[in-house]
């Protein structure tokens, strides 16, 4: 990580969002945002009271991206022309225009999967890691959508585009000042957090006022030697579509989990014939195993793991399974899991280790996506790993929590956190 503050040459990227303002929990007023996911976009409008009122009015829409939408300028004059019907059917008054012209409009990006893992199209065509690799391209998107809004006759304006993971770090710290990591945890992983603006030695740009900036860590780009690299994970980052690349990820994410797996079973099947003489088919299709099946089997309580039998007959035509079979199945889904879970909570600890905050300061840590809110035992090991790591004593300064308002709902809190900001900054 300290490396990373010095150079953009190092193992992690520390990408500064110098743009982007936290929330300090007195936000008040009706905000808009939108987050969009690969194939789709969501369209987010709440209420927020400050930190005496809980958040109200929350409504929000999915649209699907037309898959003959091909450049950022035809998908940014979609989001806004539904936006303006969205704000037609739902809109009111904000309360706030006194201090501003035109109102903020949080904008975050989830990262796109690869279609061939997620089974469903996503807008390749377009290349969402502009987001990440330069102010200049941020700058002219964000002249793009602000370009569109005003085209359609949207009276808001985008002040920077972010990976949703920095929307779940401003959730977070509006409801907490405490709060300053935030973890993005489903298909793929991301790491947002707060680092004293002093520390990052490779920005060019004057330090913010707040002396604190928000720090996307793109740890899943990280690799070491003393990562547990298996046979299973070698082979899996040979035959991936980026070898020897997110090797972090490749251990950690939903995207890979099953995969892991899956080739684990091969394996076993080959040597030991667990499956029988023949080796199944459908067993040597690569990501044909997913983390919410495998989440399934692992968390089978049936007395003979009747849900692994399931899911050995639909994915991979497996029958006629012993109940002492299934068991094994559910062993190496546990094992594969822990793993990852122990992962995410040492890279957890390091970052709070870098911080100076374990000893003697509160800190909040919020945790985003599909695995770690629908897959129970690994949420279990995560939590546990972490306070095995740091003990009795010290582990009750470290709260884990899933973040606040769901999916997409850290670009409202980031609409409103920009907007106080202005306000404040017009007094």
């Amino acid at each position: 990580m300290q490396a990373g503050l010095i150079s953009n040459e190092a193992n992690l990227s520390m990408i500064p969002s110098s743009s982007v303002s936290l929330p300090n929990g007195e936000e008040k007023g009706l905000y808009y945002g939108i987050n969009v996911r690969g194939n789709s976009f969501l369209i987010l409008r709440a209420r927020l009271g400050g930190k005496n009122e809980p958040t109200s009015q929350l409504h929000r829409e999915e649209i699907q991206i037309d898959p003959n939408i091909q450049d950022f300028k035809g998908l940014f004059d979609l989001i806004a022309r539904e936006l303006s019907k969205f704000i037609s059917e739902y809109g009111e008054s904000n309360g706030n225009e006194k201090a501003r012209k035109k109102s903020n409009l949080g904008f975050t990006i989830s990262p796109p999967v690869d279609d061939h893992t997620a089974g469903a199209p996503s807008c390749n065509a377009m290349d969402w890691n502009q987001f990440t690799e330069g102010h200049t391209a941020k700058t002219e998107l964000t002249n793009e959508i602000n370009q569109a809004l005003e085209k359609h006759g949207v009276e808001m304006q985008v002040v920077s585009m972010v990976d949703d993971v920095v929307g779940d770090l401003a959730g977070g710290r509006y409801y907490s000042r405490e709060s300053v990591v935030a973890v993005s945890l489903g298909m793929t992983t991301s790491v947002a957090y707060t680092e004293s603006a002093k520390e990052v030695q490779k920005l060019q740009s004057p330090l913010p006022k707040s002396g604190e900036m928000v720090m996307n860590m793109q740890w899943g780009k990280f690799i070491s030697p003393h990562l547990p690299i298996t046979e299973f994970d070698a082979s899996l980052n040979s035959e991936s579509e980026n070898p020897g690349k997110r090797i972090f990820e490749k251990l950690i994410s939903g995207m890979y989990l099953g995969e892991v797996v899956r080739k684990v079973l091969v394996k076993m099947a080959q040597e030991t014939a667990l499956f029988g003489d023949k080796l199944p088919p459908k067993l040597l299709l690569p990501f044909s195993l997913r983390s919410p099946d495998m989440a399934a089997m692992h968390q089978d309580t049936t007395e003979d793991y009747e849900v692994v039998d399931e899911k050995l007959k639909d994915i991979f035509g497996i029958k006629n399974t012993t109940p002492m079979v299934r068991e094994i199945v559910a062993e190496i889904c546990d094992i594969v899991a822990e793993r990852g879970a122990r992962l995410v909570g040492a890279g957890i600890v390091g970052i709070l280790k870098k911080l100076g905050r374990i000893a003697d300061k509160k800190s909040v840590i919020t945790i985003e996506g599909g695995l770690y809110e629908h897959y129970r035992i690994f949420r279990n090991y995560l939590h546990s790993s972490v306070w095995e790591m740091l003990g009795s004593d010290l582990s009750d300064n470290v709260i884990i929590e899933h973040s606040h308002g769901g999916s997409g709902a850290g670009s409202i809190f980031l609409a409103a956190s920009h907007s106080q900001s202005q306000d404040s900054a017009s007094l």
